[in-house]
């Protein structure tokens, strides 16, 4: 007899008022997990990376490694052995109030090429790829400022600034950490310690140093502006939806600043193009090309051929003079003088430059006030000082006189700065160089080899060798000329020849500096500027900075001659007198069998003993510390002419019969002409 299947239990069922209980419950304690959550934000916040960031009151900084990679060629010798690296930086505000312009400087120090940087570019303008070996500072673009956290609610998009860095290192291999030697806020007024490092993270907190002494407070929320040698305002005048009107004012302040032809040249970071321009224009003029350019995927049914230029970089130039009146490209004050800028204690109304451009903008800033200047900016003339131009900072709105002539002012709409100065050459590039020569030593010291460079032609001469002694007559032909007369000149002094010959200074420019008496109550030297390229230099000026013996100086002759004040002091400034305003370039011989002579002006300059009587002149004490042509400070040679083997003031013999022979010619050409 089979056995019935056991009954399965029955499930017990709750009633209906417990269900309800339950659910109310749920609801309760949801309600309160979330008030209570709400309540502690801080539990929910992700933690910091670094707990220094939590005590920091300031601006906290960080540069962590991330990873590298070996690249070609693959060599045995690890010092040689190039890495491409990935790193990243951050700059995090702290305080209570916005960090205007930050500048972070990070030591690199494994000879670095940086390729790209998110977030930020090179503050001296270097393009990519940037040699950043001895350190480089990183400016905010497009975030320039980071602002606080109370008026920002936290917002980490408005306080910290994130840079991804890709680029090359040499010589720390793995496991090894190529890590920078320090990091630092350049930005005034902070102290920053010795950075912590641990591992692959570096990071410290730089904190408002107490004892700064600030400027004047700015009443405004922008940077005031700066002070330099050379300084570049970009005042946009007009705004509209998808583009603005800028105008650029280039002004030069520094007695010892010039350009000729000056070329300008800016990044554009955000797509933008510019369309049309007046007081100057783009060397590049490629309307129909940008046809092909990103912008026309955007524009589509917008005619590019008269647009100026679509380049990322342009080159932009002034325009001739001829021009100046011209209503469709000119007919603007300061324009159109042929690239060139004086310094305005030579002709104020040629120290500065205006031109006005229509910049069309890219998404998404197609709105009024998406606005943001270009970046990188670089100037360059003929024959000038090197420039280094920094970021442009934001500055005040300038303010412009009413078109109408009332006595009111218009705002710009947004302004910028760019603060540019002038750099020292490299060794050996220069554009101009110096000669020495004495009274009391029949040599010239020449310059230097490869003053202004070496160039391509060091297969038949030595570039590393010093110059060698010349006559004076020498220093009057181009160097490829002055072979033979060295070789002479050597052979009777009885000095050794090199072999080969040292290499040329290669200049197109060189001041001769020669000191022509010295006697009890003065002294006097004469300088003589040769130009040595088919150029004619206009409106040109020469400086030279003395030492202990500035006090004593008298009188340029053939020359306007200008004591400067500070930051110039010691400086003897020079221009032509009037009419003689032309430096004109070299020209050919008599015949083919002649060398060229090169343009040249003189001038004798006489110095008094009175306020400096213990300077000795033959142990070099007439001979200056720094010499400039155009603003360009010119190469000096390494040495003095030697007064050791003659007496100071005491004419050689041959000197004393050479004269007695002169004057005995003189008397019997006076004689027969009677």
């Amino acid at each position: 007899m089979t056995k019935a299947a056991p009954m399965p239990p029955r499930r017990r069922r709750w009633p209906a008022y417990l269900l309800a209980a339950a659910v109310v419950l749920a609801v309760v304690t949801a309600a309160r997990a979330q008030d209570y959550s709400n309540g502690d934000d801080e539990e929910e916040k992700p933690k910091p990376q670094l707990k220094a960031q939590e005590a920091c009151n300031g601006a906290f900084l960080s540069y962590t490694f991330i990873e590298r990679t070996k690249e070609f060629p693959h060599l045995k010798n690890a010092t040689a052995q190039a890495y491409a690296f990935k790193a990243q930086a951050t700059v995090l505000n702290t305080m209570t109030t916005d960090l205007k312009a930050w500048q972070m400087f990070v030591g690199f120090q494994q000879k670095e090429i940086l390729v790209s940087v998110s977030g930020a570019v090179l503050l001296d303008g270097t393009d990519f790829p940037a040699n950043v070996s001895g350190g480089v500072t990183f400016a905010g673009y497009p975030m320039a400022d980071l602002l606080n956290s109370i008026d920002t609610a936290g917002d980490l998009t408005q306080i910290q600034v994130q840079m991804d860095i890709t680029g090359t290192q040499f010589g720390v291999k793995p496991p090894g950490k190529p890590m920078p030697k320090t990091i630092k806020l350049t930005n005034p007024g902070y102290r920053c310690p010795a950075p912590t490092h641990k591992d692959s993270v570096m990071f410290v907190c730089c904190v408002k140093d107490p004892k700064f002494k600030a400027k004047k407070a700015n009443s405004t929320r922008y940077l005031p502006r700066q002070k330099a040698d050379l300084t570049i305002a970009y005042d946009v005048l007009t705004s509209y939806g998808n583009k603005y009107i800028a105008q650029v004012t280039i002004d030069n302040w520094s007695p010892m600043s010039r350009l000729d032809n000056w070329n300008l040249t800016w990044e554009w970071k955000r797509g933008e193009f510019i369309e049309k321009m007046r007081g100057a224009y783009t060397l590049l003029k490629e309307g129909p090309a940008c046809v092909y350019s990103p912008a026309a995927s955007y524009y589509k049914d917008f005619d590019f051929t008269p647009v100026y230029n679509c380049e990322k970089r342009p080159i932009i130039v002034d325009l001739p003079p001829d021009r100046e009146k011209d209503n469709d490209v000119g007919n603007l004050p300061f324009c159109c003088k042929n690239g060139t800028l004086l310094p305005p204690i030579m002709d104020e109304s040629k120290s500065r430059a205006i031109f006005q451009l229509t910049v069309f903008k890219m998404p998404p800033d197609l709105n009024r006030t998406a606005l943001y200047p270009p970046s990188n900016w670089k100037i360059t003339g003929k024959l000038n000082p090197h420039y280094v131009c920094r970021q442009p900072i934001r500055v005040s709105p300038m303010e412009f006189p009413d078109g109408s002539g009332l006595m009111s002012t218009t705002p710009a709409v947004a302004s910028w700065q760019v603060a540019c100065n002038i750099t020292r050459p490299k060794k050996r590039a220069s554009k101009c160089c110096v000669s020495f020569s004495a009274y009391y030593n029949d040599s010239t010291v020449p310059c230097n080899t490869c003053a202004c460079g070496c160039g391509n032609d060091t297969a038949t001469c030595d570039p590393d060798a010093h110059p060698v002694l010349l006559p004076s007559e020498a220093m009057l032909v181009p160097f490829d000329n002055r072979t033979a007369k060295a070789r002479a000149w050597a052979k009777i002094k009885h000095w050794r020849v090199p072999n080969p010959m040292p290499c040329g200074d290669n200049c197109g420019v060189s001041i001769n500096w020669h000191v022509m008496n010295n006697y009890k109550s003065g002294w006097s030297v004469r300088m003589t500027i040769f130009n040595w390229q088919d150029y004619t230099f206009k409106n040109w000026f020469a400086a030279v900075k003395m030492g202990e013996h500035y006090g004593g100086y008298e009188n340029v002759y053939s020359f306007n001659g200008t004591r400067l004040d500070a930051p110039f002091n010691n400086t003897i400034f020079m221009q032509a007198l009037p009419g003689l305003e032309f430096l004109e370039p070299i020209t050919d011989g008599r015949t083919s069998a002649y060398p060229r002579l090169p343009g040249k002006q003189q001038s004798v300059i006489s110095f008094k003993k009175k306020d400096v009587p213990n300077i000795n002149i033959p142990k070099g004490g007439g001979f200056p510390k720094r010499v400039y042509f155009d603003g360009e400070e010119c190469a000096l040679p390494h040495k003095l002419p030697s007064s050791a083997r003659r007496r100071a003031g005491a004419p050689s013999l041959l000197q004393a019969v050479t004269g007695v022979v002169l004057v005995m010619i003189v008397a019997l050409v006076d004689s027969s002409c009677l």
